[in-house]
């Protein structure tokens, strides 16, 4: 279960029209990615930004640590990674519809916004939710999936941004993820930094809000 979460209200001061959710990397916590939301605002202004601590406790980090994490670093393996993540999924899921509820909003005023571990569980839990979501945009992650694509899965929008110089989750990410998504039927775009490593730049974060700009009007 998702309880604890960081929130920045709209930036008009009226009732929000669009949600936007924001997914920390491994061994982080929302109080890091809701920083995001000021620079985010000025090109959504009537969106909500809410930004959860992930469900589980970071695993590589001493108890009593603000570091969460959407599932399990101790399995390298590809499969293991694929099943934490399909355990995560229900919890994102159950979120959303809590948070659409909250504001009376329908699915496609929602968008999530990913970084590293964020972008990974919200590849895979964005175009499986119930219903069809504005878009997702993604900061140095990777797409974990199976093999093959489901049928009835929701082809949202997709906006990829990684770093050239990123040694946690190299460049390669960004062409597997666009290449998967696309021959799947995304719609993909983004760009690649150069010379970033795993972070996220001021370009990046302009570049990413004019596409919650986009996929959110």
């Amino acid at each position: 279960m998702i309880e604890n979460f960081y929130e920045q209200k709209p930036k008009s001061g009226g009732d929000p029209k669009q949600v936007i959710i924001l997914l920390h990397g491994v061994g982080s916590n929302g109080r890091d990615l809701i920083s995001l939301a000021p620079y985010f605002a000025g090109a959504v202004p009537d969106a909500v930004f809410i930004s959860p601590d992930a469900p589980y406790p970071y695993d590589q980090a001493p108890p009593g640590y603000d570091a969460w994490q959407w599932f399990p670093l101790y399995t390298r393996t590809f499969e293991g990674r694929l099943e934490g993540l399909k355990a995560a999924v229900p919890l994102v899921h159950a979120f959303m519809d809590e948070q659409l509820k909250r504001f009376n909003l329908t699915a496609d005023k929602l968008a999530l916004v990913g970084f590293s571990q964020g972008t990974m569980t919200s590849l895979y839990a964005g175009p499986r939710y119930k219903q069809k979501i504005a878009g997702i945009l993604g900061y140095s992650g990777a797409l974990i999936w199976e093999e093959e694509v489901p049928k009835d899965i929701n082809r949202v929008p997709v906006h990829l941004i990684h770093g050239d110089a990123d040694e946690v989750v190299p460049v390669f990410a960004w062409h597997h993820a666009k290449e998967k998504l696309e021959k799947s039927g995304f719609t993909v775009s983004g760009e690649i930094e150069h010379g970033l490593a795993h972070s996220i730049n001021e370009n990046g974060i302009e570049n990413g809000a004019r596409f919650l700009q986009s996929t959110l009007s």
